[in-house]
């Protein structure tokens, strides 16, 4: 008698949870619960008659059946899409525009997770600031946006509330009889006006040194010793000083990240559910 098939439903969980890390944000990219993605990894253990998770109260590691288990339940998962698509004569696009405060040095790893999700999938990204990008959306000229909070604004799905600070060079002195030297990306960007609405009612002077067309600009410049940056942790290189305490500056805000989307097919859903459970997870570190 044949054995029972697996479940690829039970496979793609059991990927989400060793890919992510976490049984809650594998129910994020899955759009389900929990107790659900549990139970299908309940399920596949039984039917393979080993444990693939070790599961403790701070941590969720591979087993080493489940290490063994990885790479075959991605090729089963991915000849189960090649097979779908070989009937398949239109590729769907999803054209999607990612705020320049948001998309860190993690981007490529959200974009593969989003390909592994649907490999056949044409994904068309766009980089800009998180007014102009709303405007796009709201034009229809973009299926989704991830950008920053946008006063008047009430939709969106919040991704994560993200720390900022003020960060220079190591090394860097600031010259107290000068104005705060800061390097900002160009207007319309929303961090860079909350930087200096902040800074000029605190009574601070302030000067822009250095004006980027991106974050990775304006990181190289903070590395370089030009100035001073309002920028997320997660943004810069290794060896970024915090200096907002040492200098008085103003305390910056947590800034929430927002999807917005207009996606319905089932298929783009989830392909963007597991893009957007991927950065929560690249966020939260």
């Amino acid at each position: 008698m044949a054995e029972r098939p697996l479940d690829l439903d039970a496979v793609r969980a059991f990927l989400h949870i060793a890919e992510l890390g976490s049984f809650t944000r594998a129910a994020e990219a899955t759009r389900t619960t929990q107790a659900a993605v549990s139970l299908k990894l309940k399920r596949l253990e039984e039917r393979l008659g080993c444990r693939l998770i070790e599961r403790t109260p701070r941590s969720v590691e591979l087993s080493a059946r489940g290490a063994a288990f990885l790479d075959h339940a991605r090729e089963l998962l991915a000849a189960h899409d090649r097979a779908i698509s070989a009937v398949t004569t239109a590729r769907r696009r999803m054209t999607i525009g990612i705020s320049d405060h948001v998309a860190g040095p993690e981007l490529p790893a959200l974009i593969a997770r989003m390909n592994a999700q649907d490999p056949e999938l044409v994904i068309e990204i766009r980089i800009g600031s998180s007014g102009p990008l709303l405007n796009s959306y709201d034009r229809r000229e973009l299926d989704s946006v991830i950008v920053r909070l946008q006063s008047g604004r009430s939709d969106g799905e919040l991704l994560v509330d993200e720390p900022f600070g003020w960060f220079a060079g190591p090394g860097w002195q600031h010259r107290p009889d000068e104005p705060l030297p800061l390097a900002t990306l160009a207007e319309p960007c929303g961090v860079r006006v909350m930087a200096g609405r902040l800074l000029d009612a605190a009574g601070i002077p302030w000067t822009e040194i250095f004006v980027g067309g991106g974050v990775t600009a304006v990181a190289a410049a903070v590395m370089a010793g030009m100035g001073v940056s309002a920028l997320a942790p997660r943004m810069l290189p290794f060896g970024a000083v915090e200096v907002g305490e040492r200098l008085r500056l103003p305390l910056l805000p947590r800034l929430p990240v927002l999807l917005h989307s207009r996606v319905r097919d089932d298929r783009s859903r989830a392909a963007l559910a597991a893009l957007a459970a991927a950065f929560r997870n690249a966020a939260r570190g």
